[in-house]
Protein backbone atom coordinates (compact mmCIF):
# COMPACT_ATOMS: atom_id res chain seq x y z
CA UNK A 1 0.00 0.00 0.00
CA UNK A 2 1.27 3.56 -0.83
CA UNK A 3 0.53 5.46 2.32
CA UNK A 4 -0.06 9.66 2.48
CA UNK A 5 3.27 9.93 3.48
CA UNK A 6 4.97 8.34 0.46
CA UNK A 7 2.91 9.98 -1.47
CA UNK A 8 4.09 13.17 -0.03
CA UNK A 9 7.38 12.15 -0.84
CA UNK A 10 7.06 11.89 -4.37
CA UNK A 11 6.87 15.80 -5.02
CA UNK A 12 9.14 16.53 -2.05
CA UNK A 13 12.49 17.41 -4.44
CA UNK A 14 9.84 20.34 -5.96
CA UNK A 15 9.44 21.55 -2.71
CA UNK A 16 12.41 22.26 -1.51
CA UNK A 17 12.90 25.29 -2.78
CA UNK A 18 9.08 26.58 -2.42
CA UNK A 19 9.57 29.04 0.95
CA UNK A 20 7.50 31.31 2.65
CA UNK A 21 8.71 34.28 3.93
CA UNK A 22 7.01 36.78 5.87
CA UNK A 23 6.38 40.11 3.85
CA UNK A 24 9.07 42.05 2.46
CA UNK A 25 8.65 46.17 3.31
CA UNK A 26 6.71 47.88 0.75
CA UNK A 27 4.72 44.90 -0.66
CA UNK A 28 1.12 45.78 -1.07
CA UNK A 29 -2.02 45.33 -2.53
CA UNK A 30 -2.88 47.28 -5.84
CA UNK A 31 -5.19 50.53 -5.35
CA UNK A 32 -8.25 51.11 -7.17
CA UNK A 33 -8.87 54.46 -8.84
CA UNK A 34 -9.21 57.31 -6.59
CA UNK A 35 -6.67 55.86 -3.97
CA UNK A 36 -8.93 53.44 -2.28
CA UNK A 37 -7.64 49.80 -1.45
CA UNK A 38 -8.57 46.69 -2.98
CA UNK A 39 -10.13 43.97 -1.53
CA UNK A 40 -7.00 41.23 -0.80
CA UNK A 41 -8.00 38.34 -2.54
CA UNK A 42 -7.02 35.16 -0.30
CA UNK A 43 -7.05 31.46 -1.05
CA UNK A 44 -6.86 29.30 1.88
CA UNK A 45 -5.80 25.58 0.90
CA UNK A 46 -8.65 24.76 3.96
CA UNK A 47 -11.29 26.53 5.51
CA UNK A 48 -9.98 25.76 9.04
CA UNK A 49 -7.59 28.68 8.31
CA UNK A 50 -9.84 30.27 5.80
CA UNK A 51 -12.46 31.10 8.29
CA UNK A 52 -9.59 32.66 10.66
CA UNK A 53 -8.39 34.83 7.57
CA UNK A 54 -12.21 36.20 6.29
CA UNK A 55 -12.61 37.09 10.34
CA UNK A 56 -9.66 38.76 10.49
CA UNK A 57 -10.10 40.62 7.60
CA UNK A 58 -13.56 41.47 7.62
CA UNK A 59 -14.88 43.79 4.42
CA UNK A 60 -11.28 44.27 2.79
CA UNK A 61 -10.81 40.57 2.05
CA UNK A 62 -12.16 38.14 0.03
CA UNK A 63 -11.72 34.64 1.14
CA UNK A 64 -11.99 31.54 -1.19
CA UNK A 65 -11.48 28.25 0.41
CA UNK A 66 -10.47 25.17 -1.13
CA UNK A 67 -10.89 22.28 1.11
CA UNK A 68 -14.55 22.52 2.90
CA UNK A 69 -15.97 18.90 2.59
CA UNK A 70 -16.13 17.32 6.31
CA UNK A 71 -17.29 13.89 4.74
CA UNK A 72 -14.45 13.26 2.89
CA UNK A 73 -10.31 12.67 3.28
CA UNK A 74 -8.35 16.02 3.17
CA UNK A 75 -5.49 13.95 2.28
CA UNK A 76 -6.55 12.59 -0.82
CA UNK A 77 -7.78 15.58 -2.40
CA UNK A 78 -6.82 16.32 -5.91
CA UNK A 79 -7.22 20.06 -7.12
CA UNK A 80 -9.22 21.03 -10.59
CA UNK A 81 -7.73 23.76 -13.32
CA UNK A 82 -10.78 26.27 -11.72
CA UNK A 83 -8.68 26.02 -8.05
CA UNK A 84 -5.13 26.66 -9.84
CA UNK A 85 -6.44 29.12 -11.45
CA UNK A 86 -7.71 30.78 -8.20
CA UNK A 87 -4.27 30.43 -6.48
CA UNK A 88 -2.91 32.03 -9.87
CA UNK A 89 -5.29 35.21 -9.29
CA UNK A 90 -4.63 35.34 -5.48
CA UNK A 91 -2.98 38.11 -3.49
CA UNK A 92 -2.51 36.01 -0.39
CA UNK A 93 -2.44 32.47 -0.09
CA UNK A 94 -3.07 30.24 3.03
CA UNK A 95 -1.32 26.66 3.19
CA UNK A 96 -1.10 24.46 6.07
CA UNK A 97 2.29 22.84 4.97
CA UNK A 98 3.87 19.97 6.71
CA UNK A 99 3.34 17.91 3.79
CA UNK A 100 -0.60 18.09 4.65
CA UNK A 101 -1.64 20.27 0.93
CA UNK A 102 1.48 19.65 -0.73
CA UNK A 103 -1.30 19.29 -3.50
CA UNK A 104 -1.57 23.31 -3.49
CA UNK A 105 2.40 23.96 -2.98
CA UNK A 106 3.07 22.11 -6.16
CA UNK A 107 0.35 24.71 -8.39
CA UNK A 108 1.69 27.56 -6.75
CA UNK A 109 5.94 26.42 -7.62
CA UNK A 110 4.35 25.94 -11.48
CA UNK A 111 2.73 29.22 -11.10
CA UNK A 112 5.12 31.53 -9.88
CA UNK A 113 3.71 35.81 -9.60
CA UNK A 114 5.22 38.28 -7.83
CA UNK A 115 2.32 39.55 -6.71
CA UNK A 116 1.37 36.75 -4.68
CA UNK A 117 2.12 36.38 -1.08
CA UNK A 118 2.29 33.33 0.68
CA UNK A 119 1.99 32.34 4.18
CA UNK A 120 3.06 28.37 5.19
CA UNK A 121 1.57 27.58 8.96
CA UNK A 122 3.80 25.02 8.91
CA UNK A 123 7.11 27.24 8.53
CA UNK A 124 5.86 29.86 11.10
CA UNK A 125 5.74 26.96 13.64
CA UNK A 126 8.94 25.41 12.84
CA UNK A 127 7.29 22.26 11.41
CA UNK A 128 8.17 20.03 8.52
CA UNK A 129 7.09 16.94 6.65
CA UNK A 130 6.68 14.13 8.80
CA UNK A 131 5.24 16.28 11.97
CA UNK A 132 1.92 16.13 13.01
CA UNK A 133 0.46 18.58 10.70
CA UNK A 134 -2.87 18.90 12.27
CA UNK A 135 -1.63 22.70 14.02
CA UNK A 136 -5.30 23.75 14.21
CA UNK A 137 -5.75 21.82 17.03
CA UNK A 138 -3.04 23.11 19.43
CA UNK A 139 -4.71 26.28 20.97
CA UNK A 140 -1.11 28.03 21.20
CA UNK A 141 -0.46 27.74 17.37
CA UNK A 142 -3.96 28.98 16.36
CA UNK A 143 -3.11 32.10 18.05
CA UNK A 144 0.38 32.08 16.52
CA UNK A 145 -1.30 31.95 13.15
CA UNK A 146 -4.01 34.22 14.19
CA UNK A 147 -1.26 37.23 14.60
CA UNK A 148 0.94 36.53 11.82
CA UNK A 149 -2.46 36.82 9.38
CA UNK A 150 -3.36 39.91 11.28
CA UNK A 151 -0.10 41.12 10.71
CA UNK A 152 0.17 40.56 7.08
CA UNK A 153 -3.13 42.00 6.04
CA UNK A 154 -1.60 45.41 7.47
CA UNK A 155 1.37 44.86 5.76
CA UNK A 156 -0.30 44.00 2.14
CA UNK A 157 -2.66 47.16 2.89
CA UNK A 158 -0.87 49.55 5.68
CA UNK A 159 -3.57 52.87 5.03
CA UNK A 160 -6.04 49.70 6.82
CA UNK A 161 -3.71 48.65 9.68
CA UNK A 162 -5.65 50.38 12.37
CA UNK A 163 -8.95 48.59 10.98
CA UNK A 164 -6.71 44.85 10.70
CA UNK A 165 -5.80 45.75 14.38
CA UNK A 166 -9.80 46.43 15.29
CA UNK A 167 -10.95 43.06 13.71
CA UNK A 168 -8.00 41.25 15.45
CA UNK A 169 -9.33 42.13 19.00
CA UNK A 170 -12.62 41.58 17.49
CA UNK A 171 -11.57 37.54 16.93
CA UNK A 172 -9.21 37.55 20.01
CA UNK A 173 -12.47 38.16 22.01
CA UNK A 174 -14.44 35.57 20.16
CA UNK A 175 -12.43 33.44 21.51
CA UNK A 176 -13.84 33.67 25.09
CA UNK A 177 -15.98 30.05 24.71
CA UNK A 178 -13.26 28.39 23.49
CA UNK A 179 -10.52 29.38 26.25
CA UNK A 180 -13.23 28.61 28.48
CA UNK A 181 -13.55 25.11 27.96
CA UNK A 182 -10.13 24.64 27.72
CA UNK A 183 -9.79 25.40 31.20
CA UNK A 184 -12.35 23.79 32.32
CA UNK A 185 -10.78 20.36 30.60
CA UNK A 186 -7.51 20.77 31.99
CA UNK A 187 -8.74 21.63 35.69
CA UNK A 188 -11.12 19.36 35.91
CA UNK A 189 -9.68 16.32 34.01
CA UNK A 190 -5.97 16.47 33.61
CA UNK A 191 -3.88 13.22 33.57
CA UNK A 192 -7.07 11.69 32.97
CA UNK A 193 -6.33 9.02 30.32
CA UNK A 194 -7.60 9.18 26.40
CA UNK A 195 -6.93 7.64 23.42
CA UNK A 196 -7.29 8.44 19.80
CA UNK A 197 -7.50 6.44 16.47
CA UNK A 198 -4.91 8.74 14.84
CA UNK A 199 -2.78 11.65 15.56
CA UNK A 200 -5.20 14.45 14.61
CA UNK A 201 -5.85 14.70 18.79
CA UNK A 202 -2.63 14.78 19.94
CA UNK A 203 -2.28 18.71 20.00
CA UNK A 204 -5.55 19.36 21.86
CA UNK A 205 -4.36 16.20 24.08
CA UNK A 206 -1.60 17.83 25.13
CA UNK A 207 -2.64 21.28 25.72
CA UNK A 208 -5.36 19.83 27.90
CA UNK A 209 -3.24 17.83 29.94
CA UNK A 210 -4.98 14.59 29.17
CA UNK A 211 -2.63 11.17 28.97
CA UNK A 212 -3.21 10.15 25.37
CA UNK A 213 -1.98 6.23 25.64
CA UNK A 214 -2.88 5.11 22.04
CA UNK A 215 0.43 3.95 20.77
CA UNK A 216 1.90 6.67 18.83
CA UNK A 217 2.76 4.00 15.44
CA UNK A 218 -0.83 3.41 15.49
CA UNK A 219 -2.12 6.76 15.48
CA UNK A 220 0.59 7.42 12.83
CA UNK A 221 -0.04 4.91 10.67
CA UNK A 222 -3.67 5.45 10.57
CA UNK A 223 -3.00 9.06 9.63
CA UNK A 224 -0.82 7.79 6.58
CA UNK A 225 -2.68 5.56 5.47
CA UNK A 226 -0.83 2.78 6.68
CA UNK A 227 -2.00 -0.40 8.15
CA UNK A 228 -0.66 -0.28 11.93
CA UNK A 229 2.42 -2.37 13.01
CA UNK A 230 0.90 -5.58 14.51
CA UNK A 231 2.54 -5.00 18.09
CA UNK A 232 0.61 -1.45 18.09
CA UNK A 233 -3.20 -3.07 17.36
CA UNK A 234 -2.26 -5.49 19.92
CA UNK A 235 -1.72 -2.83 22.29
CA UNK A 236 -4.23 -0.92 21.34
CA UNK A 237 -7.26 -4.05 22.07
CA UNK A 238 -5.47 -4.58 25.13
CA UNK A 239 -5.97 -0.93 26.43
CA UNK A 240 -9.21 -1.27 25.52
CA UNK A 241 -10.81 -4.92 26.78
CA UNK A 242 -9.02 -3.55 30.22
CA UNK A 243 -10.74 -0.35 29.41
CA UNK A 244 -8.05 1.58 30.22
CA UNK A 245 -8.89 5.21 29.25
CA UNK A 246 -12.14 7.31 29.71
CA UNK A 247 -12.39 8.54 25.94
CA UNK A 248 -11.96 8.13 22.37
CA UNK A 249 -11.96 10.60 19.88
CA UNK A 250 -11.78 9.42 16.38
CA UNK A 251 -11.28 11.17 13.04
CA UNK A 252 -14.10 11.30 11.15
CA UNK A 253 -12.73 12.08 7.68
CA UNK A 254 -10.27 8.90 7.91
CA UNK A 255 -12.73 6.04 8.15
CA UNK A 256 -10.78 2.25 7.66
CA UNK A 257 -11.99 -0.63 8.47
CA UNK A 258 -9.95 -0.57 11.58
CA UNK A 259 -10.69 1.99 12.76
CA UNK A 260 -14.51 1.10 12.95
CA UNK A 261 -13.68 -2.14 14.76
CA UNK A 262 -11.64 -0.09 16.87
CA UNK A 263 -14.79 1.97 17.60
CA UNK A 264 -17.17 -0.97 17.73
CA UNK A 265 -14.51 -2.51 20.31
CA UNK A 266 -14.47 0.80 22.31
CA UNK A 267 -18.27 1.01 22.57
CA UNK A 268 -18.40 -2.65 23.56
CA UNK A 269 -17.04 -1.75 26.53
CA UNK A 270 -18.85 1.12 27.49
CA UNK A 271 -16.26 3.58 27.13
CA UNK A 272 -17.22 7.42 25.59
CA UNK A 273 -16.85 7.90 21.98
CA UNK A 274 -16.22 11.54 20.17
CA UNK A 275 -15.66 12.60 16.76
CA UNK A 276 -13.73 15.38 15.30
CA UNK A 277 -12.90 16.42 12.16
CA UNK A 278 -10.68 17.89 9.90
CA UNK A 279 -12.20 20.94 8.15
CA UNK A 280 -14.99 22.75 9.64
CA UNK A 281 -18.17 21.08 10.72
CA UNK A 282 -20.86 22.17 9.20
CA UNK A 283 -19.22 23.85 6.43
CA UNK A 284 -20.60 27.33 7.01
CA UNK A 285 -19.84 27.35 10.83
CA UNK A 286 -16.83 29.41 12.26
CA UNK A 287 -13.61 27.83 13.48
CA UNK A 288 -14.47 29.12 17.38
CA UNK A 289 -18.09 28.27 16.79
CA UNK A 290 -16.66 24.25 15.45
CA UNK A 291 -14.13 23.87 18.07
CA UNK A 292 -16.45 24.78 20.74
CA UNK A 293 -18.90 22.31 19.68
CA UNK A 294 -16.31 19.48 19.76
CA UNK A 295 -14.73 20.89 23.20
CA UNK A 296 -18.07 20.96 24.49
CA UNK A 297 -18.67 17.24 23.76
CA UNK A 298 -15.18 16.11 24.89
CA UNK A 299 -15.79 17.78 28.13
CA UNK A 300 -19.52 16.25 28.20
CA UNK A 301 -17.97 13.16 27.20
CA UNK A 302 -15.44 13.10 29.93
CA UNK A 303 -17.84 14.43 32.88
CA UNK A 304 -19.94 11.11 31.89
CA UNK A 305 -17.43 8.53 32.07
CA UNK A 306 -16.02 7.33 35.75
CA UNK A 307 -12.99 7.98 36.85
CA UNK A 308 -11.01 4.48 36.87
CA UNK A 309 -12.00 0.87 35.48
Amino acid sequence: MIGRRDRRGLVAAALLGFVALPLAPGLSVPMHRGGHPAVIGVVAAENTWGSLAAQLGGRFVHVTSVITNPNADPHEYEASTAVARAFGQADYVILNGAGYDDWAAKILAANPERHRHVFVVAQLLGKKPGDNPHFWYDPADVSRVIDRISSDYASLVPADAAYFRRRLAAVEASFGPYRELLDTIRDRDAGDKVASTESIFQYMAESLHLDLVTPYPFMQAVADGYDPPVSAVATFERQIAGRDFRLLVYNTQTVTALTTNIRAQVAAKHIAVVGISETLRPPGTTFQEWMVSELSSISRALASEPRGK
